[in-house]
């Protein structure tokens, strides 16, 4: 909900240091692999209750996640590959911060931990699953032009996610209720996704037969 704002005042911010990768020659999906491996990283870290340190790789994963994406763009380097390596990596990388507090606390957070996780199935096939969809039929991209494929809006996006993640890591013994909370904000997503999104590709089809 929040991404088509918050993009276009993170994306000259990310400039400078851009236009200094690129002189590096460093590659955008080389960022992409290195910021999932630092995300990655948090997992153990909340394991053992390090929620600060947590806190620091979600925060790095979600910085190179920006520059990957921006130094594609401006070195000219952007492609199907590169969107499909960073758009699974990212699913990865969600779905594993939810296994780290269940982790850390299995009595506590695993059936609220379990309800997220199967929360962000249904978003990210929803999401995924239009995608293929919208690529087929060639629809516009008018908010996320920039992107490798089509983004289907919904209430729960990247941003909010990582807004989840960081409330997480301060208030940790709040997980079971804060990750129900957003469970549910992610089930009124899959609801109005699935229903936009079929009628959105029925109007083609119907188009197309006319």
């Amino acid at each position: 909900m929040l991404d088509k704002y918050i993009t276009p005042v993170i994306k000259p911010l990310l400039l400078p240091v851009v236009m200094f990768l690129d002189k590096q020659k460093i590659t955008p999906d080389q960022l992409t692999v290195i910021g999932f491996i630092i995300g990655l990283l948090a997992v153990p870290l909340l394991a053992f209750e390090l929620w600060y340190g947590a806190l620091i790789a979600i925060a790095i994963n979600r910085i190179f996640d920006g520059l990957d994406g921006a130094l594609a763009r401006y070195s000219k380097q952007s492609s199907s590959a590169g969107g499909f390596l960073d758009i699974t990596l990212d699913f990865l990388f969600y779905a594993a911060i939810p296994l780290g507090f269940i982790l850390a606390n299995p009595t506590q957070n695993a059936i609220a931990g379990a309800i997220l996780l199967a929360a962000f199935i249904g978003t990210g096939s929803s999401f995924l699953a239009f995608a293929i969809a919208a690529e087929k039929f060639k629809l516009e991209k008018p908010q996320f032009k920039y992107k490798s494929f089509y983004y289907l809006n919904g209430l729960t996006e990247g941003t909010e996610t990582i807004a989840l993640f960081i409330a997480l890591c301060i208030w940790p013994q709040y997980f079971a209720l804060l990750a129900s909370l957003f469970a549910f904000a992610c089930a009124i997503t899959i609801v109005t996704r699935i229903y936009g999104g079929y009628l959105t590709l029925k109007q083609q089809e119907s188009t197309l037969n006319e």
